[in-house]
């Protein structure tokens, strides 16, 4: 039994003192009418002051944000809605309609804190505009710039991304 209680105790000591983590999961969910992102902190600790982008310049289907009945976008339109984590922005991002890039300002996001939003997004290279498949939204660029450093990855047809961050305090 004495023999276990050594190397028990180093375990302990290192499932103590492992790393902690502010990841962020970012989904794309397909909607009719309207579409949306969702930014969930699954890690440990807080995440600081910063700014999430969305960037389609690089999708495989052209998208562009549909937030008018005017421009750029396909039949129906929804303007940018915050539906969850409204207090973590620091104010509305402008996004006008056929822009490729959102840019939202965030305060913070704590550990199991969620910011989602609900908007319009069209292709414009596919056949039916309206609606984005999972592969549409394949090559799209979101990134969080935090504490100067910033953290991107690309989406993939299962329009979902996990941004890893350097460990932090909890």
């Amino acid at each position: 039994m004495k023999t276990l209680a050594l190397p028990l105790g180093i375990l302990g000591i290192f499932a103590l003192s492992s790393p902690t983590f502010a990841d962020l999961r970012v989904e794309f969910i397909e909607g009719a009418p309207k579409d949306r992102f969702v930014m969930t902190n699954l890690g440990d600790c807080a995440l600081g002051k910063g700014q999430f982008e969305i960037d389609f310049t690089g999708s495989s289907a052209g998208l562009v944000f549909d937030v008018t009945s005017e421009g750029a976008g396909v039949e129906v339109f929804q303007p940018f809605e915050v539906t969850a984590g409204a207090e973590n922005l620091t104010e509305q991002p402008k996004i006008t309609d056929g822009d490729q890039r959102a840019v939202l300002d965030i305060s913070g996001l704590g550990a199991d804190e969620t910011i989602a939003f609900t908007i319009d997004v069209d292709d414009t290279i596919g056949t039916r505009a309206i609606t984005v498949a999972d592969s549409e939204i394949n090559g799209t660029t979101v990134s969080l710039t935090a504490e100067g450093r910033r953290f991107s990855a690309v989406m993939e047809d299962e329009a979902q991304v996990l941004l890893t961050t350097p460990d932090c305090d909890s």
